[in-house]
């Protein structure tokens, strides 16, 4: 009984402990995730100089494109309200397709000149990461980690 018990017991610690690391481990793999604001953060030889400038960059731009963000949920979400409107008013939608399609554009010019900014602080070595980070995220649609759904995460 004595070695039932005890076994027991052990078996419960391991099962705590493997818990516990998975845990912390999940958890450093989220905060490192959401210290990310854009993609220079992706690129880890960056100087001090150069972080000092990124971060006076983004004091403009992330409230800026922000801002746009949420004029596209508002507009989308009035989109939605007026597809289910009954009758549905075609002409109203069309309106607020554009505006929508408006601030998509104005997001993507904000974001592409972002990039060349930012670019330009780069040696070549970074500039060629940068340009693999960029053709991954955009590869997946959208405009990464800059896309209105970066804003939700």
């Amino acid at each position: 009984m004595l070695y039932f018990f005890s076994g027991f017991l052990i078996a419960l610690l391991f099962a705590g402990l493997v818990l516990m690391l998975t845990y912390f481990r999940f958890k450093k793999i989220r905060e490192k995730q959401s210290r990310i604001k854009g993609y220079l953060d992706l690129i880890p030889d960056l100087t001090q100089d150069q972080r000092e400038q990124v971060a006076m960059i983004r004091k403009s731009f992330l409230p800026k494109v922000e801002g746009i963000r949420r004029n596209l949920y508002v507009k989308r979400a009035e989109l939605a309200e007026l597809l289910f409107t009954e009758p549905a008013d075609r002409s109203e939608i069309a309106e607020v397709s554009q505006q929508i399609l408006y601030h998509q554009t104005e997001l993507e010019t904000e974001v592409i000149a972002h990039i060349l900014e930012e670019k330009e602080l780069l040696s070549p070595m970074q500039k060629r990461k940068f340009y693999e980070i960029i053709v991954r995220e955009f590869s997946s649609g959208g405009l990464g980690v800059h896309d209105v759904r970066a804003g939700r995460k």
